[in-house]
């Protein structure tokens, strides 16, 4: 008997029209969610649908122009960056409800999928679209699992709420860039025209900032930053005590540290020069606590600049 090889339903279920899926993309990079790292409260809503499916795999993941994004999971690990043809959460955005699929090895759209045929084995599969408020589908969020199986009515509306849930949070996401992108537009319009400012008042400024961690804003008090770490679209920020990851850009964090004491050593790294105890060639030794150093290296384009800024003799 011939082997037949799976058909994706991309070819066989027209997709939206081109300028459909372009605005699509464009909403979704918006929220900025691709490829981030882990956050509690998506990965929450997770954990919840697993439990309410009662399956061993939930993912939130998001579709983008041609693979699969995870953005939090229980027991998915074998699932993440699939090419979009072959991901189920792929066909839930052509579904108005949910796309519950009880065995997948019997269901004439699913049943030659990789995913099925493959060392992963998934028969069970629900999934609940990811609607933007626009009306646009941007993901889904679903339960896995291995054995044939069927959702009862309370369980399917509680993965609607879910599904909703997630939305709030990215529409959260969305208005806290949209707030810190007019922030920094206020601040560059505020800023002095002159290419001297004030010393004095520029010394004065930012002697404490805030940085959002998952739903509240934490002060962090300067002096006691000791380092600042590039991360993607994050960065990290380490002070005596512990270490914040905030979404942010280098750029920003320099612009918000008072000039006087930190100084760009390296495209990755911002540091307290307060703390620095010894420079080596191209590393930059300080201290990180009274009682540990660390060595981070010192970008080409940045060592004329920082031992300008030393008081050498």
């Amino acid at each position: 008997m011939t082997k037949k090889s799976y058909k994706s339903q991309s070819s066989l279920i027209s997709n939206d029209s081109g300028s459909r899926e372009a605005t699509r993309l464009e909403i979704l990079r918006n929220y900025q969610i691709l490829d981030t790292p882990k956050e509690q409260a998506f990965d929450d809503l997770a954990k919840l649908t697993a439990y309410i499916c009662d399956t061993p795999i939930a993912l939130i993941s998001f579709i983008g122009a041609d693979r699969q994004s995870v953005k939090a999971e229980v027991g998915g690990e074998g699932l993440h960056n699939l090419p979009r043809d072959i991901a189920f959460c792929n066909y839930v955005m052509l579904s108005e409800d949910l796309l519950e699929v009880e065995d997948a090895a019997n269901d004439v759209d699913f049943q030659y999928n990789p995913l099925v045929v493959g060392k992963q084995k998934v028969r069970f599969y629900v999934g609940a679209p990811l609607l933007s408020p626009e009306g646009y589908p941007l993901g889904s969020l679903c339960a896995i699992d291995m054995v044939p199986r069927r959702l009862n009515e309370q369980q399917r509306e509680a993965l609607r709420i879910l599904a909703r849930e997630v939305v709030a949070h990215l529409e959260l996401r969305r208005a806290r860039l949209q707030l810190e992108k007019e922030k920094t537009q206020l601040f560059e319009l505020l800023r002095p025209s002159t290419n001297k400012p004030d010393t004095a008042a520029a010394e004065e400024q930012y002697t404490e900032i805030f940085v959002r961690q998952e739903q509240k804003l934490v002060r962090v008090v300067t002096a006691d930053i000791t380092y600042v770490e590039a991360l993607g679209d994050y960065v990290n920020i380490y002070t005596d005590r512990e270490r914040l990851t905030v979404y942010s850009t280098m750029k920003e964090l320099e612009s918000r540290l008072p000039n006087r004491d930190f100084a760009r050593i390296h495209r990755k790294y911002i540091v307290c020069l307060g703390r620095i105890i010894a420079i080596e060639t191209d590393t930059a030794l300080f201290e990180t606590s009274k009682t540990t150093t660390l060595s981070l290296p010192i970008g080409n384009s940045y060592k004329a600049a920082l031992l300008n800024r030393l008081n050498l003799i």
